[in-house]
């Protein structure tokens, strides 16, 4: 039996004839996973998850959620999603527990199920203030905390660290890490802020022009990056080096007469040096520049 909590295939969508903004989208969101849905403003993630939600109606491709066709089970499958698009529509004049309850009357839950969420999300008390009187991050943990209420097996939030202070961002940050750990909660969470979903993703997927550039483990995109990282090297003969070290390295002399070499492990560093000393070159400086998350999805979201 497949682990996938969401799956697409071939996922095509556009508000007007031959101009899809959305392209043979193929997710694949595994049990317990946090999936960092990344991409730039306008590439295609709000519309991707609207359509995950039934808001919209994709001109090609399908779309299982729970290993059941969303298109024939929207009921059942709804039933089992707490979902937070852009930022929650909100009671403003009421507290933050009448704004749970009216929601959980609405879902039919236990009473006892709002001081739970509250709790999660850290709200208890906050939770005879107005919404008004709330920040930013309070209100976006509120949000959270309505999506909760039915015990969901699938958390989908849109852009939920959009506009918050570096402390909600914190919080915001604890908040989905404890959900997945504590409750084995998968989530779903979009946005283009790099530096939070690296530090709490367990899978990625980039979408640029509405086309996934890249899916999979955190893992899987460090090896990639690895593999674009290189030793910067400056010697007093560049040339002579390339011409000894060319066999063993991937290695080439930039615009600056510095050698680029492919990097490998720290032991290979160390190897190089001995080389290049051992047949009588000096070394004016070695550093190993790395590939990060950020070069990455610059790379493959330029143009």
């Amino acid at each position: 039996m497949s682990n996938l909590l969401i799956e697409t295939q071939n996922l095509n969508f556009g508000f007007k004839r031959n101009n899809l903004i959305i392209k043979d989208i193929n997710l694949q969101v595994e049990q317990g996973a946090i999936y960092g849905f990344l991409g730039p403003n306008g590439a295609g993630k709000t519309t991707t998850i609207r359509l995950l939600m039934g808001l919209l109606t994709p001109q090609h491709g399908d779309i299982k959620i729970f290993g059941k066709n969303l298109t024939t089970n929207s009921i059942a499958i709804f039933s089992e999603i707490g979902v937070l698009i852009e930022n929650p529509s909100l009671y403003q004049h009421l507290t933050g527990f009448d704004n749970l309850e009216i929601t959980r009357k609405i879902k039919k839950v236990p009473k006892t199920r709002v001081d739970e969420v509250l709790q999660i999300v850290k709200l208890t008390k906050a939770s005879k203030m107005k919404v008004k009187s709330y920040s930013m991050g309070m209100k976006q943990r509120l949000g959270v905390a309505i999506a909760l209420l039915s015990k969901p097996k699938l958390l989908i939030l849109d852009e939920p660290a959009n506009g918050l202070d570096p402390k909600g961002m914190i919080d915001m940050r604890e908040l989905l890490f404890n959900l997945k750990q504590d409750f084995g909660t998968t989530i779903l969470v979009s946005s283009h802020l790099l530096s939070e979903i690296e530090k709490i993703a367990t899978h990625l997927g980039i979408i640029h022009n509405g086309s996934l550039k890249y899916q999979g483990t955190i893992q899987e995109l460090e090896k990639l990056n690895q593999t674009k990282s290189y030793v910067l090297l400056e010697t007093n003969d560049p040339g002579k080096a390339f011409s000894f070290l060319q066999d063993q390295y991937r290695v080439k002399v930039n615009d600056e007469e510095m050698l680029e070499i492919g990097f490998q492990n720290k032991g290979q560093v160390d190897a190089i040096c001995k080389k290049i000393i051992s047949e009588g070159l000096n070394i004016y400086q070695v550093q190993i520049i790395g590939h990060s998350l950020e070069n990455t999805f610059l790379e493959m979201t330029k143009n």
